[in-house]
């Protein structure tokens, strides 16, 4: 009966973690001493959340479901966050003699966020959101007239 809200949980919970990370990379857009690499200062990688199903395979599924048995306090389904990884592109390379981190000739290494693929995240993510919360609002008030019936 509970399994819609707490897929809808799982999903706020994810999301809400994206929309974190995507904010920490816009804020980090121009850091260009985000951590030290073999002893030299490294600009700030953009950080990237990957998800995945939180039962992973069929045979997972399909046993839950022909048992149907659902164990309280667990997700039977849903989503999990199962890491936040570096993203691996390359860093820009930017022009500028007069920057306290800029190399002999006069480049400075900055940051591999791009400010419109954030937004663009930031933007899918609220989305996401507002339609998980939208469907765990539709199965709340979907056993609150369940229960009306019975009156």
């Amino acid at each position: 009966m509970f399994d819609s809200l707490n897929i809808s949980a799982s999903a706020l919970t994810a999301q809400r973690l994206r929309m974190d990370v995507t904010s920490a990379n816009i804020a980090n857009a121009e850091t260009t001493r985000g951590k030290i690499v073999d002893g030299q200062w490294e600009p700030y990688r953009r950080k990237m959340v990957v998800m995945e199903p939180s039962t992973t395979s069929f045979n997972q599924i399909f046993q839950t479901e022909m048992q149907k048995q659902v164990q309280a306090g667990t997700n039977a389904n849903g989503v999990k966050v199962t890491k936040i990884v570096d993203d691996q592109t390359p860093f820009k390379m930017v022009y500028d003699p007069t920057h306290p981190d800029a190399n002999a000739e006069g480049y400075v290494q900055m940051p591999n966020v791009d400010l419109s693929k954030e937004m663009v995240d930031m933007l899918s993510a609220s989305r996401a959101y507002e339609a998980n919360v939208t469907s765990f609002n539709t199965g709340k008030s979907i056993m609150l007239k369940a229960l009306e019936i019975g009156r």
